[in-house]
């Protein structure tokens, strides 16, 4: 059963004019541009989790490591990722949205220079925990400021742009790190990566606006602190809202963190062969995403909810029902991630605008609570969930629908606690 149509209550919030840092001025962006910037931003996580996917079986070589401790090296990015996003936002909040992202800029620059000269596996544990502590920035700080500038709909509307712009980040990813590992070595992708990171300050210094004046920010000190964490992870709406869409990213990421097992074992491909599985994935989220941008304003969230969990069903029942009877197959096996990623996006920025209004003074601490917890979500997928069923497509389709169906039971679950709330 489909939720029904929730009444959208989302404070309106007048548009907030982006106030000039002192003491540089920054170029002033439209709303294509300040999406383009933010997406770029956040392509720092995919990149670092995507593009060195095809260079495992290289990395597993060249440092005479396991593959387990090679698969590691994405378990520790993405626990260091989850545990600095809970930073992030209250560090924006304290000392500004710009200055944190271009320091998180320059530490993830420092990182990537040195998972390029690792020399031992354990050493590339060091600096991926590295990446991961500063990649977030871009995606936390992101939200907020989003947020900071805009509300209900054209909020919607600009989260849903990054999101599509963002997704191309996925697709060419693997793609580009495969090409790369067989033309040169599984570092030059990370100098790729150390390229790009400084070529985003930049741009960051010379064109991201300040949205968090000084009169607005809020002190970082710990009981503060510790008040707005336990504010915000005892409500339980935030803990079933938040929990949407990080389960809807664990049945997504579930084949993503898997596929250097499933395209080459289970399908036989080769390293440069992983556009098969991302294209379609990416597509869907590019899809979805551009969906949820037409449908913002047009209906109520909890209608563009619904529709969402009605493509996210019917691809993993179909994916379950397949792999039940016949053995994996291409287009089969990776079509159902096309028409989950396609309903997940068009969820993920209703459920995202609901969740940091819930505190609306502590935006970017709300934003930071999120990301860690869709992050932890993404650790324990890489580091215990995708080694555990990764022998079978059929078990890792299994899983992909357990994720879809707990996310709509957080999303009932809210639902009805919001009503008791109406009512009492």
């Amino acid at each position: 059963m489909l939720p029904e149509p929730e009444p959208d209550n989302l404070p309106k919030d007048p548009v907030i004019p982006v106030p000039l840092p002192e003491p540089h001025k920054v170029t002033m962006l439209t709303a294509g541009g300040l999406a383009s910037l933010l997406a770029a931003l956040s392509m720092l996580g995919p990149f670092s989790v995507d593009a060195y996917l095809p260079a495992f079986p290289r990395i597993q070589e060249t440092l005479h490591a396991t593959p387990l401790e090679v698969q590691q090296t994405l378990t520790a990015y993405m626990l260091s990722f989850a545990v600095m996003s809970l930073w992030h936002g209250a560090l924006s909040d304290a000392f500004g949205r710009r200055n944190v992202v271009l320091v998180g800029l320059i530490v993830f620059a420092v990182g990537t220079l040195g998972c390029a000269s690792a020399h031992s596996v354990h050493y590339l544990w060091i600096f991926r925990i590295m990446q991961g502590f500063s990649a977030g920035a871009g995606v936390v700080v992101g939200r907020a400021i989003i947020r900071d500038l805009y509300s209900d709909a054209p909020a919607a509307r600009l989260l849903s742009m990054v999101t599509m712009i963002f997704s191309i980040a996925p697709a060419i990813a693997p793609v580009l790190g495969g090409w790369i590992v067989t033309l040169l070595d599984w570092r030059a992708i990370f100098l790729a990566l150390l390229v790009f990171s400084l070529g985003l300050w930049w741009v960051c210094w010379q064109h991201l606006p300040e949205t968090m004046p000084v009169e607005r920010r809020q002190p970082f000190n710990p009981r503060f602190l510790a008040k707005s964490y336990w504010a915000i992870f005892s409500s339980v709406l935030f803990q079933m809202k938040s929990a949407v869409v990080a389960f809807n990213f664990g049945g997504m990421f579930l084949f993503i963190a898997g596929a250097p097992v499933l395209l080459p074992v289970h399908l036989h491909l080769g390293p440069s062969d992983f556009a098969w599985l991302f294209v379609p994935a990416v597509a869907g989220i590019f899809l979805g995403a551009l969906a949820a941008n037409r449908l913002a304003g047009k209906m109520h969230y909890g209608r563009q909810i619904g529709i969402g969990y009605a493509f996210m069903l019917t691809a993993v029942t179909g994916s379950v029902l397949y792999h039940s009877f016949l053995p994996p197959a291409l287009p089969w096996t990776v079509l159902p991630m096309f028409f989950y990623n396609f309903g997940s996006s068009i969820i993920n920025p209703s459920a995202t605008l609901l969740t940091l209004d819930l505190f609306p003074h502590i935006r970017g601490t709300v934003a930071s609570c999120q990301s860690f917890v869709t992050t932890l979500m993404g650790a324990i997928v890489a580091g215990i969930i995708v080694p555990a069923v990764d022998y079978s497509v059929l078990a890792m389709a299994i899983g992909q629908a357990a994720f879809a169906l707990a996310s709509l039971g957080c999303w009932m679950v809210s639902r009805h606690y919001r009503r008791k709330q109406t009512l009492a």
